[in-house]
């Protein structure tokens, strides 16, 4: 477990891959919205996407808004609410 982004609004946890559980087969990465207090973990393929996205995200040198606008494209996945963190 990493933590890869913290900003005001958004935090990013990722966890390594694990070939023994097919939701970690890509890693998985916890995204959660400090201000809605929910999150989302994804695994799978959708965390191979995601971990691309970012990889061509981070090439661009963005700053913490555009970061934040990018994570922003997750909320209406999260259904997760953050009691304890």
């Amino acid at each position: 477990m990493n933590l890869i982004y913290n900003s005001d609004q958004y935090s990013v946890v990722e966890f390594g891959a694990d070939d023994g559980r097919e939701a970690l087969r890509f890693g998985g990465y916890e995204i959660m919205d400090k201000s809605g207090k929910r999150e989302i973990f994804i695994g799978g393929a959708l965390a191979k996407s995601f971990r691309e996205e970012v990889e061509n995200l981070i090439a661009t040198e963005p700053s913490i808004e555009e970061i934040d606008d990018f994570l922003g494209k997750y909320d209406a996945l999260m259904r997760q609410p953050v009691t304890l963190h």
